[in-house]
C-alpha cells in the first residue's frame, strides 16, 4: 500500500524509511536517489497508517521553488494539503501569529551597504582608506589614488566585498552578537603571521556591521535571520500554535544554526518525532550562513537518532556515479556512499578543448542537437554572469534563463548557475567557466580562514564547498556533462579528473 508513489515502486532503503518509526531520522541521500518520493511516501505512511492529521506535520524544505513543488506534488499524488514552508515563511507565520508587526529589508541590503561603504562612505575617511589599501599591501597617498586603486583592481575589490558579506552572514546565522567582535580580535591575535590582515577585515566588518544594524533599526526593517531569531526566541516562550506531531525536514544538508535552534526550540514545546533528509555531498550554500557540521554531526544534537542511506541513483550512469562519488569523497569528512545505478553510459563525461571558446561552444551545441534533436540542453558556469563568455549577439540571444540559438530556435538550452541548478536534471549538461582563476571552479574566496572564526565547524579541506559545487554540477546529466575547457590554465578539479580517471573519460574533438 505504501510503496508506490507517484507511478514508481519505492526501493527497499526507501520503504524501510518510510516504515521506520524511530523518534529521530537522518536520511542521507545520493544525487537523483529519489528524495522527494521517499519523502511523500512518509507522509503518506504517517497520515493513512499513523492517522497523524495533516495539520500535525510539518515540512519544510530550503527554497520557495522546492517547497512549492513539493506542497504540489503532496497535494497531486494524495489529494491532501498539507502547508509546506521555508524557514522563513515558517518564521514570518509565527511572527504574524504573535502580532509582530515588521518590514523585512531587501535581500541584497547588506551588499549595497558593504560597497557603499568601500567606495563612498570612507572616501573621506582617511583612516580607513589607509586600512584597505594597507589589507592590499599598498601605501595610502591620498584620495584619488584610493579611488583609482579601486577602478584598476575591481576582481579584488569584488572578492573583499564578498569575503566580508559571507563573514557577517556567517556571524548572523550562527548566533554571534556585537559583544563578540572583541572576543574574535582576541583570538586572531594568536596567529602572527595573519594577523595584521584579519584584524583591518575584523575591524572593516564590525564598522560595516554597525552601520547595517543601525540602518535596520532606524527603517524598521529585519532581515531574514534576525526573523528566524526572533521567531525562535517566540517558540522558547510562548509556544507554538500548531501542535506539530511529525517534522520533516528536506536539503537538511543546508541548514543553518538558527534555523536549527528553531526546529529545537519546536520539537521542545511539542514532543514532535523528527525526520530530516539531505546530501552531504551537494552542501553548497556556506555563504548564506549553512553549516554542514549540524548534518554530519546529527547524532550530536539527537543522540538516539538513527542514521539511514538511499543509495540508489535513477539519474545518472553507474559510470558517472563512480567517477563523481569518488572525486567528491576524497574529503574524508564526507559521509561515504555505495552509490549505484543500473544505468550504464560508456564515456559519460566528455572534455572539450578550446582556443576560441565561443566558436566551440556554438559548434558543441549543434553537435549535441544533431545527436540528439528531443534533448534538452543545460549549461551551467559558476556565476551568474559566465555565459557572456560564451555567447555573442551573432548568434545567441539571453531570455530570462533561456538561451536562444538565433539560427534554429528549436534548441532547448537553458543556462544557471551550479547553485540554481541543485534538485534539477537536465538531458545533457555543458560546464563552462573551468579555468584556474578567482572567480572560476574552484572559487577561491572561500578559503580565507577568517571565517573558522565564526563557523561551528571550519572545514580545512581545500577548496571543500567548490569540490561539492563540481559534483552538484556533473551529477545534473541524465546522460553526458561536457567540460568546456582552456587549453592553458585549465582548473585545477579538471586536472584531478584527468589524472584519476584518465581511463573513464573521455576528450571530445569538435
Amino acid at each position: 500500500m505504501y510503496n508506490k508513489v507517484c507511478g514508481y515502486t519505492l526501493d527497499n532503503e526507501q520503504m524501510k524509511i518510510v516504515l521506520d518509526e524511530s523518534k529521530y531520522i537522518i536520511v542521507v541521500a545520493g544525487a537523483g536517489s529519489g528524495k522527494t518520493l521517499t519523502i511523500l511516501g512518509k507522509i503518506n505512511y504517517l497520515i493513512n497508517h499513523k492517522k497523524i492529521k495533516n495539520d500535525e506535520i510539518l515540512c519544510i524544505s530550503f527554497t520557495k521553488k522546492s517547497s512549492d513543488n513539493l506542497k504540489y506534488k503532496i497535494q497531486k499524488e494524495f489529494n491532501i494539503d498539507i502547508p509546506v514552508y521555508t524557514f522563513h515563511k515558517l518564521a514570518l507565520e509565527i511572527l504574524k501569529e504573535n502580532n509582530i508587526e515588521f518590514e523585512i529589508t531587501q535581500s541584497d541590503m547588506l551588499d549595497n551597504i558593504i560597497h557603499e561603504f568601500i567606495y563612498i562612505t570612507v572616501s573621506n575617511n582617511e583612516k580607513y582608506m589607509k586600512l584597505i589599501l594597507k589589507y592590499f599591501n599598498v601605501k595610502y597617498k591620498n584620495k584619488n589614488q584610493y579611488l583609482k586603486y579601486l577602478d584598476n583592481n575591481y576582481s579584488k575589490i569584488l572578492l573583499f566585498e564578498r569575503l566580508i558579506s559571507t563573514f557577517l552572514h556567517y556571524f548572523k546565522c550562527n548566533g554571534y552578537i556585537l559583544e563578540d567582535f572583541n572576543k574574535i580580535i582576541k583570538r586572531s591575535r594568536k596567529n602572527i603571521l595573519r594577523y595584521f590582515k584579519e584584524k583591518i577585515l575584523l575591524t572593516i566588518s564590525l564598522n560595516i556591521y554597525l552601520i547595517y544594524e543601525k540602518y535596520l533599526e532606524e527603517n524598521k526593517e529585519i532581515d531574514f535571520d534576525d526573523m528566524i531569531i526572533m521567531a525562535s526566541d517566540i517558540v522558547c516562550k510562548n509556544g507554538l500554535k500548531n501542535k506539530y506531531k511529525y517534522i520533516i525536514i528536506d536539503e537538511y544538508q543546508d541548514t543553518s544554526y538558527i534555523r536549527f535552534k528553531l526546529i529545537e526550540n519546536i520539537i521542545n514545546k511539542t514532543n514532535a518525532s523528527l525526520m530530516v533528509v539531505g546530501d552531504d555531498f551537494q552542501s553548497i550554500y556556506s555563504f548564506t550562513g549553512c553549516d554542514l557540521s549540524l548534518f554530519l554531526n546529527f547524532k550530536k544534537y539527537f543522540k538516539t537518532a538513527k542514521i539511514m542511506k538511499i543509495q540508489n541513483t535513477y539519474r545518472n550512469s553507474n559510470e558517472l556515479i563512480n567517477i563523481a562519488g569518488n572525486f567528491i569523497m576524497r574529503n574524508n569528512n564526507q559521509i561515504k556512499k555505495n552509490l549505484k545505478s543500473n544505468k550504464h553510459l560508456e564515456y559519460p563525461i566528455r572534455l572539450v578543448y578550446y582556443k576560441n571558446i565561443k566558436d566551440i561552444f556554438k559548434k558543441l551545441i549543434l553537435k549535441i542537437y544533431e545527436d540528439n534533436k528531443d534533448k534538452k540542453i543545460l549549461v551551467l558556469g559558476r556565476n551568474n554572469n559566465d555565459i557572456n563568455m560564451v555567447i555573442d549577439n551573432k548568434y545567441f540571444k539571453l531570455k530570462n534563463n533561456n538561451l536562444i540559438y538565433k539560427e534554429n530556435e528549436n534548441i532547448k538550452i537553458e543556462y544557471l548557475t551550479i547553485h540554481k541548478s541543485k534538485g534539477l536534471e537536465s538531458d545533457n549538461v555543458i560546464m563552462i567557466n573551468l579555468e584556474d582563476n578567482y572567480l572560476s571552479l574552484p572559487n577561491k574566496i572561500k578559503e580565507n580562514k577568517i571565517l573558522k572564526y565564526v563557523t561551528l565547524n571550519y572545514e580545512k579541506f581545500k577548496f571543500a564547498e567548490e569540490r561539492r559545487l563540481f559534483y552538484v554540477g556533473l551529477t545534473r546529466t541524465k546522460n553526458y556533462v561536457y567540460l568546456l575547457i582552456p587549453y592553458k590554465n585549465e582548473s585545477i578539479f579538471v586536472n584531478e579528473i584527468k589524472k584519476f580517471y584518465k581511463n573513464k573519460i573521455k576528450v571530445e574533438n569538435i
